[in-house]
């Protein structure tokens, strides 16, 4: 197997990257339409190729609006598999069915297999399994519901009862929150950083603004 994992920098890619049991050949993460930040986690490159570095693997990148984000994933996933030979992807959705029909399209389009090895499996034993695990994320984005306080939060248990007193999908499987991987067991090193203002765009979700420890 020659796998490309479409890696987020959060948790739930993490964890199903490390359920496929294979070391990545490839990562794939999409940028917004400036190509300065991932997409809803708000991670800049500086901090996602910290990530690739410590799972000593190659990072690559879209950058797309929403229009034109199926065709770029699906040109730079086409390109990604000729160039590494890949047989599988893997992502990290849960049970969203729109995120799975899409992702066996873009992956029927590139010739590969898809793999979703979270996919309907209970979003509280999830949680329980990556903390268990040893995966340390951090929440670094969510909506005005959890409010700015739940930024810079490690993912444990007391956040996960946090999350449940309000009201939360302890996964954040609905856009919730979003977390970043610190530290996994597939990591050569912890990926360290500094925290940074707290912003809020105008849909009014926020933001944790993150730089490397030096």
């Amino acid at each position: 197997m020659k796998l490309l994992c479409s890696w987020s920098g959060g948790k739930d890619s993490c964890y199903a990257l490390m359920q496929m049991q294979q070391q990545p050949t490839a990562l794939l993460n999409a940028l917004n339409e400036n190509g300065e930040i991932s997409r809803s986690h708000g991670l800049s490159k500086v901090i996602l190729q910290a990530q690739a570095d410590a799972l000593n693997t190659s990072m690559h990148y879209i950058s797309a609006t929403w229009s034109d984000y199926t065709n770029k994933f699906i040109e730079k996933l086409t390109t990604l598999a000729n160039q590494y030979e890949l047989t599988d992807a893997v992502f990290g959705d849960i049970d969203i069915e729109s995120h799975r029909e899409w992702e066996e399209k873009v992956c029927k389009a590139a010739n590969i297999n898809c793999n979703l090895p979270l996919w309907q499996q209970d979003r509280r034993t999830l949680v329980t399994e990556m903390i268990d695990a040893g995966i340390i994320a951090m929440i670094v984005s969510c909506n005005d519901h959890l409010g700015k306080d739940f930024l810079g939060r490690i993912i444990n248990q007391e956040t996960v009862a946090l999350l449940d007193a309000k009201g939360v999908d302890v996964c954040g499987e609905n856009g919730e929150f979003h977390t970043v991987v610190l530290d996994c067991p597939l990591f050569n090193k912890p990926v360290e950083v500094v925290q940074g203002a707290k912003l809020v765009n105008e849909t009014g979700y926020h933001f944790l603004e993150l730089s490397l420890k030096n």
